[in-house]
């Protein structure tokens, strides 16, 4: 089996990590992980990037932590691959099959409707999963949910703090027969830490393989590990 990290952030592009993206590199391939996906608060959220730039200078902010932990991570034969946190109010969602041209040319993403933002997604080859989509904390006022937007929930998160919160999204996930993902949403080098992944029996080596993944219902399993 080959272990995959769909959720993490570095402090590059996410004001609440204190990881860099070669760090984070590193301590994941130290973890045994083959894959890691960099998933970083998008500008609308909890972001590193000057909103005062340009937009394409923003974009390219917005990058650096993928790029860091790709390039560190090539150094060690870890596979590297580019997501977005992006948020709703206070619902997040993982959206995986675009790149940094992409954000650019598209600069009036913010501007739009979050179902619109997924029908462009979508179009483009994309995928949206919702994350940690039952989450209690003190910073989330309600709870959205976008059923018919969606090809994913991630079920188990390392972040949250209630294990309801996860039993919570494997409900969902079974009442919309939607594929399911496990995330570590790590934002820290730590020990000890929890950290949880999805298993498949192919290599995930590249963003269309983890889609494929996901479209296919080809996850095997989740894994729940401490580092």
């Amino acid at each position: 089996m080959f272990l995959t990290e769909t959720h993490l952030h570095t402090k590059e592009g996410s004001a609440c990590a204190s990881a860099s993206g070669a760090e984070q590199a590193e301590q994941y391939k130290g973890l045994g992980y083959d894959t890691i996906i960099i998933t970083d608060h998008f500008v609308n959220g909890n972001t590193a990037v000057d909103r005062s730039r340009p937009w394409e200078e923003q974009m390219d902010m917005y990058c650096l932590g993928f790029e860091h932990a790709k390039e560190r991570g090539g150094e060690l034969g870890l596979n590297v691959l580019f997501g977005i946190e992006f948020s709703w109010g206070t619902s997040d969602f993982l959206i995986y099959g675009l790149d940094k041209q992409w954000l650019k040319d598209n600069p009036d993403m913010l501007g739009i409707s979050v179902h619109e933002l997924c029908d462009r997604v979508h179009e483009s080859g994309g995928i949206v999963v919702q994350a940690h989509p039952f989450r209690q904390a003190d910073y989330i006022r309600d709870i959205r949910l976008l059923p018919y937007h969606c090809d994913g929930v991630e079920v188990y998160n390392a972040g949250n703090r209630d294990p309801v919160s996860d039993s919570r999204a494997m409900w969902y996930a079974d009442q919309f027969g939607f594929v399911k993902t496990a995330g570590s949403d790590c934002h820290h080098v730590v020990d000890g830490g929890r950290f949880y992944g999805v298993e498949t029996e192919f290599e995930i080596k590249t963003i269309d393989d983890y889609i494929t993944a996901v479209k296919q219902d080809r996850i095997a399993g989740l894994r729940h590990m401490n580092g």
